[in-house]
């Protein structure tokens, strides 16, 4: 540990005189790094921005799809028959009477303690055959042997008293197709209760009438009665009902009011971080993206990808348009109107501006080439070689202190050599002096 001489000779606070010239040293570095704060802050800007252009694409990107605003309601007038619409579903309706509900079949044997043998089949209603071979004919060892195959079929043993059970044998899916027989090892039918039958569901379309039609699914759905639209039966009725497809226009009006929205909170982030605001005596204050291009670039693409015309016509003619303020405003009313008179012209616009948007924010957004991405590296670059400097600077202030503080404590130490030497000098003419007075 070095002696401090702060001012013992000179009388000079050394130590502050340091620090003050040390402050005036380390300026450029201080400049320095109140740049790599400002960087940094860009940074943070870019990157928020680059999470909001990139949201916009992937919402633009969903709503550019063919088939995107196929957006359809159903209902029905009984609660036994449901219907789900979805794409290539077009507005109608249709009477249906639910004749037949989808059943899987259930088999069951005697009361057994154990089965006749390890081994037997079962057969599918498509003539496939499916070899059973049980570790044993327990009743256990039969049932493992059974739900292991790939034969469509489950079992499971119910205790019936007097230590006997039942096996019951289920097809694990439901209709005529799914049918099982099972057989003994001598190709015979096992003895087995039939409980439920296999059987498809059933519809019948315009009943009553010459055009009468019967209808069948394996199932309780029946996919694409209508194009685009499953229907789905619960139970059964002497009564027909009606299946009605609407186009959903509350939910096709939300989707692209979504869109306007998020591309509104788009350039209001880009407004808000690019305001110069007035302070006191006339000053002002910029945020971080007053005059920056790529923030200016961002919002001119992305606007330009919005109101550009389509074939020659303003998107403004469907209800989005842009305001004297320069923000998109949504029209639900004209929207509406537009959609109930032309919905295909509706689909065709909107579908256009979310693919131009989509096609802009994704290049702009894009995490390895996208124009904002590149800056965002830029300045990360910029970053990381400010943060170098910085460090060099202080290698070199640290260097400048300990030169300074060598170079006070040396002239300290001079100037108490020399102020010994002024008091040996002043003690000996003092000596003189006394002595040729008392002469």
């Amino acid at each position: 540990m070095g002696l401090s001489l702060d001012g013992l000779a000179s009388g000079l606070d050394t130590a502050a005189l340091i620090k003050s010239l040390m402050q005036v040293e380390a300026i450029p570095q201080n400049i320095l790094k109140n740049k790599v704060k400002s960087t940094q802050t860009m940074v943070s800007a870019l990157q928020s921005l680059n999470t909001k252009v990139a949201d916009l694409a992937t919402l633009a990107k969903k709503l550019a799809k063919p088939d995107s605003l196929q957006l359809f309601t159903t209902s029905s007038s009984s609660d036994g028959v449901k219907a789900t619409a979805g794409a290539g579903a077009s507005p109608g309706s249709l009477d249906v009477t639910v004749t037949k509900l989808a059943q899987s079949q259930i088999h069951v044997s005697g009361p057994v303690t154990e089965w006749a043998s390890s081994g037997f089949t079962i057969k599918a209603a498509d003539g496939t055959e499916t070899a059973i071979v049980a570790n044993s004919n327990s009743l256990d060892d039969v049932i493992k042997a059974v739900n292991a195959s790939d034969a469509g079929v489950k079992a499971v043993k119910v205790a019936t008293g007097d230590g006997k059970f039942r096996v019951q044998f289920s097809a694990t899916e439901t209709g005529a197709k799914n049918a099982f027989t099972v057989l003994n090892q001598d190709g015979t039918n096992a003895p087995l209760t039939e409980i439920r039958g296999a059987q498809d569901a059933e519809l019948t379309l315009w009943a009553g009438t010459g055009a009468e039609q019967v209808v069948s699914s394996a199932t309780n759905t029946f996919a694409s009665l209508l194009p685009g639209v499953d229907v789905t039966v619960s139970k059964t009725s002497t009564d027909p009902a009606t299946v009605s497809v609407a186009r959903d226009t509350k939910a096709t009006s939300d989707a692209a009011s979504e869109l306007v929205t998020s591309l509104n909170d788009l350039f209001k982030f880009i407004a808000a971080n690019s305001a110069v605001t007035s302070g006191a005596g006339g000053a002002t204050s910029a945020k971080i993206f007053t005059g920056d291009s790529t923030a200016r670039d961002v919002k001119k693409l992305v606007m330009d990808a919005v109101v550009l015309p389509i074939d020659g016509k303003s998107p403004s003619e469907i209800g989005i348009s842009i305001t004297k303020d320069g923000k998109l405003e949504f029209n639900a009313e004209k929207f509406a109107k537009v959609l109930a008179e032309d919905p295909a012209r509706i689909e065709s616009v909107v579908q256009t501006v979310a693919s131009r948007v989509s096609t802009v924010t994704s290049n702009l957004s894009d995490k390895y080439d996208g124009a904002i991405t590149s800056r965002i590296k830029g300045q990360e670059s910029m970053v990381s070689r400010l943060d170098a400097q910085v460090l060099d600077w202080d290698r070199r202030l640290a260097t400048r202190e300990a030169t300074l503080k060598r170079t006070y404590s040396a002239l300290e130490v001079q100037l108490s050599k020399l102020n010994s030497q002024q008091s040996y000098m002043s003690s000996q003419l003092s000596s003189l002096n006394t002595g040729a007075q008392g002469q």
